[in-house]
């Protein structure tokens, strides 16, 4: 069984041997406080995959410029404190790629560098819905006392800024086929009016929680009460990030 080590905010997982690339995670909503847990199938197809994986434990806010920062510098500090990767044969340094799901995906491309220091941002489930949509006592408690609460940057905001500031050209976005709440058709019409945009997007099967699965039902119960179609999806999910980072 794989070993997660945690360090502050950041739950760090090493590959059997050694790492070709590192994956920088952040989840969406509240599923995020406990990554180690909530997409504990994901990641460690992944670094089944030898991708070293590091994820941010944190409890969204309404200000998501400031945590979208506080990401950057923990996952930087904690990558300069790693152990050094190899390089493959013929290849360059091992890839850094940022992976996120639904609001980790605006935090991630709301990072201060613009995503400059990465190989590219994997996105799935891309979520960008105002507080009022996301939190619906919201909007009830505005009407009721008067007041109107949004996250920073807005949903318009962020795109804004996305358009105007995101320089990273290489973005897989995913949405699955079942997922009510993904914008990601949305995001891609942004990415590729950049020039140089090499952005695509994917369509798999599933909904907006596929990313989420920690396998609870098998580590509680046992093989006999788990759903093998899950473990299926992140096995193939996996593999496909991966291709797309020129390691398949």
């Amino acid at each position: 069984m794989m070993r997660w080590r945690q360090q502050g905010e950041l739950w760090g997982l090493e590959p059997a041997g050694p790492p070709r690339g590192l994956i920088e995670f952040i989840g969406g909503s509240y599923l995020a406080a406990t990554p180690q847990l909530s997409y504990r199938r994901l990641l460690e197809a992944l670094a089944a995959r030898q991708w070293r994986v590091h994820a941010w434990s944190y409890v969204p806010g309404f200000d998501h410029q400031a945590q979208a920062n506080s990401a950057w510098r923990l996952f930087r500090q904690l990558r300069e404190g790693d152990p050094p990767m190899a390089a493959a044969p013929g290849q360059g340094r091992p890839p850094l790629l940022r992976l996120g799901h639904s609001l980790g995906c605006k935090l991630h491309l709301l990072a201060p560098d613009g995503g400059r220091r990465c190989d590219g941002l994997v996105a799935l489930s891309f979520n960008n819905f105002s507080a009022e949509r996301s939190i619906p006592l919201l909007a009830e408690l505005g009407q009721q006392f008067r007041f109107r609460s949004e996250f920073s940057p807005s949903p318009e905001e962020t795109l804004v800024q996305i358009a105007a500031n995101y320089r990273q050209p290489r973005n897989l976005l995913v949405r699955f086929s079942r997922d009510g709440i993904d914008q990601s058709r949305r995001l891609i019409g942004v990415l590729q009016g950049r020039p140089g945009d090499a952005s695509t997007l994917v369509e798999l099967p599933g909904d907006h929680l596929t990313p989420a699965s920690g396998g609870l039902r098998r580590q509680l119960l046992g093989e006999w009460a788990d759903d093998p179609s899950r473990q299926r999806a992140m096995e193939r999910l996996a593999d496909q990030i991966t291709a797309w980072a020129g390691l398949g």
